[in-house]
């Protein structure tokens, strides 16, 4: 069932996508040659708790006995999401997803972005940059009154005008006393499907996109891998549906 959110509600989610937008701005200056991933993560929870938050991955379950032992998922080239930090060091050409979530006053916020590290081909460039704009197209859509599956056709369309994957096993979703919510928003599909949005409604829109094929491998208890293991863009930001023009909560 999709909840509808209160001002209140709201309020409390804006202060969480604040916390993360803030997490972000503290890890940017490590993604670079030579940082240990341990430090990033150390950064990114430091800074979340002293904002009064909360690491939202860090602990959480997988539904099949293991919780997540980061509070950031570090995923490398074809890593697509839930890559571990593990004292891994960043290099150069390397395409690395940071996904984050925050718990603030019981409520989550949830957002990615992802890196490229040194001198990348063009090819790998375009990756990123597209998968970007798929986020920026797709929470262009987010409008009272549009259906849900206006933002999936909006990222595949764009996606896949560029030669790239769109990967189908991991979608967006509803966000608010629960990490995962309805409904779930995929990254592709036909418009005017689903849901009508409206207001107050909280989504989390999260474009995965891959150079090559969109199928993936389970790696292990976490990791998501391209089957072809080629490399992979992660973008997310958690919005509420307004009166008018999407807001974005998880950015300063």
């Amino acid at each position: 069932m999709i909840h509808i959110k209160s001002d209140a509600e709201i309020a409390i989610m804006r202060r969480a996508g604040k916390i993360l937008a803030h997490a972000f701005e503290a890890a940017q200056p490590l993604m670079v040659e030579g940082t240990n991933a341990d430090d990033v993560d150390r950064i990114v929870e430091e800074t979340i708790r002293s904002m009064g938050g909360v690491p939202a991955f860090k602990n959480h379950p997988n539904g099949n006995g293991s919780r997540f032992p980061w509070s950031v998922c570090f995923s490398i080239n074809e890593e697509v999401v839930h890559g571990m930090p593990n004292g891994r060091k960043i290099k150069a050409g390397q395409i690395i997803g940071l996904d984050i979530g925050v718990i603030f006053d019981g409520y989550y916020s949830d957002s990615a972005r992802t890196y490229g590290i040194g001198p990348l081909a063009d090819r790998e460039l375009e990756l990123i940059r597209v998968t970007k704009e798929c986020l920026d197209l797709g929470i262009a859509e987010a409008k009272p009154g549009a259906r849900l599956s206006n933002i999936g056709h909006a990222v595949q369309t764009h996606a896949e005008s560029h030669g790239f994957g769109v990967i189908r096993e991991l979608v967006g979703h509803g966000i608010g006393r629960n990490l995962w919510e309805d409904p779930q928003v995929p990254n592709y599909g036909l418009p005017g499907k689903g849901p009508v949005l409206r207001k107050n409604m909280t989504i989390a829109i999260e474009p995965m996109i891959s150079m090559g094929t969109p199928q993936v491998d389970m790696i292990g208890e976490w990791d998501v891998l391209t089957k072809d293991r080629k490399p992979a863009a992660h973008f997310e930001h958690t919005i509420v549906i307004t009166d008018g023009e999407p807001d974005i909560l998880t950015r300063v």
